[in-house]
């Protein structure tokens, strides 16, 4: 029987318009798998084997009649039973009455299936979304077309035909399958022309590994994995391809095959990016439009703007005739703070909008702060926004720039960069081809920014600032007092920020005149002398804002400056104030309305860095003189005298802000580790935390504050808290492991190291170094994990802290195990299992009882192991209080142990669990390593495509953490498995690979890759 659809597909049964007449009780037919029948959620009884595949066979004959001859034969083939016909006329009757008489009719001597509902056949369905990820391909729509793909490749549930007998069933089953694979590979070609090299590299080599002589799934892998910066392994799968084919079909690759070979050795540049055609959208369908709202009372500047929008135009326009083309065209404005660079160039980028249809980019780059923004985090920003996956984005600063430059290649995009602090934190932000153009506003000129269209912002004039300040109060106010109003606005040396916060603060208050406003500003004491360039001008116009205030928002405006992060929460502010939540919002709200503060979002307040600059001076200065009551008393840590009394009131803010961090994060932290013995011995503050009803948003608050909270702990240099700031680290130990704020967290641990010795703290010193170590030994710094986990155990030891004294000898051990000193690993875990006992800390015990499971195993004492790591999780199972995370811990190493005792079952329910747990806690580097311990047991199940997939997985969730050393066991296992499919040339790349770190960190793992590539035939 043939059942081809004419254009390819498999053929189905016509199918009929939901509402047609005498239409059926909705049925629902599966062949993309077992062989179903359902009538909206029951499922229908479709009987034996036989009696499915005579549905299946009618199903797939779209809607035509199949005679009882070719239903006998699709069957039974050559070789039917004497009773075939009885039988096909008994599976009819019985499916008829499982079914609906008028949907399988008898017609002819013969059956078939009529009048279907539509999308009643997930077969048909596929069809659909196929043809309809065909014309969105065809019309440039990448995206849409692999979504649409994806929902079409979704409806397989296994094989198709599964566990139908007969002919004519096998013969459907290779062609779906066929199919599949063809509508796969589409959508795999579509994920490399879209940039998602990276994320197609694991599920491209489970495939190559599942059908090894599929050259096209090859020829995608080689593409995949040069893009990824693997050209080695590319070339490796291209040798493993070749003998492959001329070992079991006696061929040479195909020429599209030999092609892409020769163009990935001579590095053609075209390789390196998606080749789609010019006229279909880059990367993906992802257009920015990141550029905050322009003011509604936008006024003046006329000469600019038509300057800057010429230039802007000189970008977007079609290019000339004589060669000159399009430019992409850089703006730099400078001016002094408060002059109205961000307000103009927001402006000029919203009018341009249409001129930039792909999309526009906006970073505030915090240049006049302490801490600047980075350009490679920008970058990395950037990407995301364009559309780049995650996993894609490179780590340095070169590659991230790059790979920025070639997404924006063909794009028509604008990017603003607000607040730059130099050319050098500008330049690898701009685009780098014609049709682009970035606008660039900072306090100093860039000279230095080659090509650039420099703009130099002056002062508004005197016309100028007086249509602002008129469009703010009114114009009933201002016109029968425009003397005063004159006045006014040179009294602010018609700096913009200083109008608007004068404006502002006028319309607010009704009961003013503008003669009351000037005669206030006419009072020397109640400004500056000067009202020039430079900062003094700034703070002039900030002065201005501050008089106004009254005493509870001017205090608010000066205390919460104190706080160091880029934002703060309402929540911590309350805290800062030592206010209710909903009195603390009142305040800050005002502050928002007189443009002292900013809302960054719903809840949260930020600071321009200037008015930050000048809060603080205010604290300094009003704070200190100010009477001291008891709320503003700041706990100090025992045994630290008090600060002298002009600076209690600013310490006993920063001292709730701790406390309230401290607090808050000490709840996550039992969350995370109910029954922890540690909580028992964290400082408490006097300001209470948050709390939350589960973990998720537990969890939430400590990643969305992690900038906010670590930058406190680095403020806590003073010697009164220092020891709640380094107890902060513990309870935030999370951020540092989880790799989004490891490089942070390092400078705040480092930074209560440095005041915790400047003060003699012993206590404080001995807790930051251990949470150091603890986060350099995540980050594969072995060596310097050990040394500050050695210094850790001597100040714990001097200053008697249980904590100290059992985990920085459990760190000791975790070391000294990675690095190969089994002898060493076991007295220092042996050390900490009787100090942890010692102090009553059950979930201590377990881990230091787990972690020496790992040395029996790595010493070959494979029992004890086992034992150990039961022991260890059945003390986390006892204290059954939801320590999810400890536990994962337990069901790791209890994993590992099982995997080397031949218990692979047992093993894989272990680790399983652990990898659940893991993914919970957004715990990404034990997320990564479990996939790596995944495949090893796969490994040893000898299963090497499921071991080379998880192989893959670990290396894309290990993507910039957990160090070379961990990146190097995992490459061994990938390469193992990818051996073990006989993709001999890509292993050896990976060996060779994971050979280079083990031997540039001197690791003993070193000989054991050795003797695998010796081993290894060459291919």
């Amino acid at each position: 029987m043939d059942d081809r659809a004419e254009h390819g597909g498999p053929r189905v049964p016509q199918q009929r318009r939901p509402g047609s007449p005498g239409e059926p009780a909705a049925l629902r037919f599966d062949v993309l798998g077992p062989v179903r029948a359902r009538r909206g959620e029951e499922q229908l009884a479709t009987g034996s084997p036989q009696q499915r595949a005579l549905l299946a066979a009618l199903l797939l004959r779209e809607g035509r009649t199949a005679t009882a001859a070719e239903l006998i034969d699709a069957l039974w083939g050559e070789d039917p039973p004497s009773q075939a016909l009885a039988a096909v006329r008994t599976y009819a009757s019985r499916l008829r009455k499982a079914l609906d008489p008028r949907v399988l009719v008898s017609e002819s001597g013969g059956y078939a299936v009529r009048g279907l509902g539509e999308g009643a056949l997930d077969l048909t369905v596929a069809q659909e979304r196929a043809a309809e990820a065909e014309k969105a391909r065809a019309a440039g729509d990448l995206g849409r077309a692999r979504e649409v793909l994806n929902r079409a490749l979704g409806l397989w549930d296994g094989e198709a035909l599964a566990g139908v007998p007969g002919p004519y069933a096998e013969a459907q089953r290779v062609r779906l399958e066929e199919w599949r694979l063809g509508l796969l590979e589409a959508r795999l070609d579509m994920d490399l022309e879209q940039g998602c090299h990276a994320e197609a590299v694991s599920e491209l080599t489970a495939l190559t590994a599942a059908y090894p002589l599929r050259e096209r799934l090859r020829e995608l892998l080689m593409l995949a994995l040069y893009r990824s910066g693997r050209q080695a392994e590319a070339l490796a799968v291209y040798a493993d391809t070749r003998r492959l084919l001329a070992e079991e079909l006696g061929v040479d690759p195909r020429a599209g095959l030999r092609e892409l070979q020769r163009r990935i050795l001579q590095a053609d540049p075209e390789l390196a990016e998606p080749s789609a055609p010019a006229e279909q959208p880059a990367v993906v369908q992802v257009r920015p439009a990141q550029l905050p709202a322009t003011v509604p009372d936008f006024t003046g500047r006329s000469a600019f703007v038509r300057e800057l929008s010429e230039v802007l135009a000189a970008a977007s326009g079609p290019g000339g005739g004589d060669g000159t083309g399009r430019v992409m065209a850089v703006s730099a404005l400078a001016g002094i703070g408060g002059v109205g660079k961000t307000t103009l160039a927001v402006h000029i980028a919203h009018q341009a909008r249409s001129a930039f249809p792909d999309g526009q980019l906006y970073v505030d780059l915090q240049g006049a702060g302490a801490r600047a923004a980075e350009p490679e985090t920008v970058l990395g920003s950037f990407l995301r926004a364009l559309g780049t996956a995650d996993s894609a984005v490179p780590d340095s600063l070169a590659e991230r720039a790059a790979l920025y430059r070639s997404v924006l290649d063909g794009r028509r995009v604008l990017v603003l960069l607000d607040n730059a602090r130099d050319a050098a934190q500008v330049r690898p932000l701009l685009p780098g081809t014609e049709g682009c153009a970035a606008l660039v506003t900072s306090r100093v000129r860039m000279v230095d920014l080659a090509g650039a269209h420099l703009v130099d912002l002056d002062v508004m004039s005197p016309d100028e600032a007086l249509a602002l300040f008129t469009r703010i109060v009114g114009e009933e106010r201002v016109a029968s007092e425009r003397k005063a109003a004159l006045d006014v606005v040179a009294a602010c040396g018609f700096l913009p920020l200083a109008i608007r916060i004068a404006a502002s603060r006028l319309a607010a208050r009704r009961t003013w005149t503008v003669s009351v406003l000037a005669a206030k500003l006419a009072d020397e004491r109640r400004r500056l002398d000067e009202l020039q360039a430079g900062d003094l001008a700034v703070k002039a116009t900030f002065e201005l804002g501050y008089g106004a205030l009254e005493p509870a928002q001017a205090r608010a405006f000066r205390l919460l400056g104190l706080a160091d992060g880029p934002d703060v929460s309402l929540a911590a502010a309350a805290a800062v104030l030592d206010l209710p939540p909903e009195d603390a919002e009142d305040l800050l709200e005002s502050l928002v309305d007189t443009s002292l503060l900013e809302s960054a979002a719903p809840g949260r307040y930020r600071y321009h860095d200037l008015v930050r600059l000048y809060a603080r001076a205010c604290a300094e200065r009003d704070e200190e003189s100010a009477d001291v009551g008891a709320s503003d008393v700041g706990a100090s840590d025992v045994g630290v005298p008090p600060a002298p009394r002009g600076q209690r009131r600013t310490q006993a803010a920063m001292s709730r802000l701790l406390d309230f961090y401290l607090a808050t994060a000490t709840g996550v932290y039992a969350i995370e580790r109910p029954g922890e013995r540690v909580l028992d011995h964290l400082s408490r503050g006097s300001y209470p935390g948050l709390e939350f009803p589960d973990r998720a948003q537990a969890l939430d608050w400590l990643f969305a504050e992690a900038s906010g909270l670590l930058a406190a702990v680095q403020q806590a240099g003073t010697a009164g808290m220092l020891r709640r700031a380094a107890d902060l680290l513990f309870a935030a130990v999370d951020l540092g492991e989880s790799g989004i704020s490891s490089r942070q967290y390092v400078l705040a641990a480092t930074a209560v190291v440095t005041a915790a010795q400047r003060t003699g703290d012993a206590y404080a010193e001995g807790r930051a170094r251990l949470m150091h170590s603890h986060i350099l030994g995540v980050s594969g710094q072995f060596a310097e994990s050990d040394r500050e986990a050695g210094a850790a155990l001597k100040l714990g030891l001097a200053a008697g802290d249980p904590v100290v004294c059992a985990q920085a000898p459990n760190q000791q051990g975790i070391i000294a195990l990675y690095t190969g000193r089994h002898d060493e690993a076991e007295q220092h875990l042996t050390e900490a299992l009787a100090a942890f006992r010692a102090d009553r800390n059950s979930p201590g015990e377990a881990s230091a009882l787990c972690n020496l499971s790992r040395v029996h195993l790595a010493t070959g004492r494979i029992d004890s192991a086992v034992s150990l790591a039961r022991q260890g999780v059945a003390i986390y199972e006892r204290d059954d209080t939801g320590m999810a995370l400890r536990l994962a811990n337990g069901k790791y190493a209890l994993g590992l142990a099982l995997t080397s005792a031949g218990e692979i079952a047992l093993a894989l329910e272990a680790l399983t669990d652990a990898l659940g747990m893991f993914q919970d806690a957004r715990q990404q580097l034990w997320h990564g390593m479990t996939l790596f311990r995944l495949a090893e047991l796969h490994l040893a199940d000898h299963a090497p495509a499921r071991a080379a997939a998880c192989a893959e997985q670990a290396l894309a969730v290990l993507h910039g953490i957990g160090g070379d050393w961990r990146r190097a066991n995992v490459l061994t296992a990938l390469g193992r498995g990818l051996h073990g499919v006989g993709q001999l040339d890509r292993a050896r790349v990976c060996w060779q690979e994971a050979l280079a770190a083990y031997e540039a960190l001197k690791s003993p793992e070193a000989a054991d890759v050795r003797s695998l590539l010796a081993s290894a035939p060459v291919g």
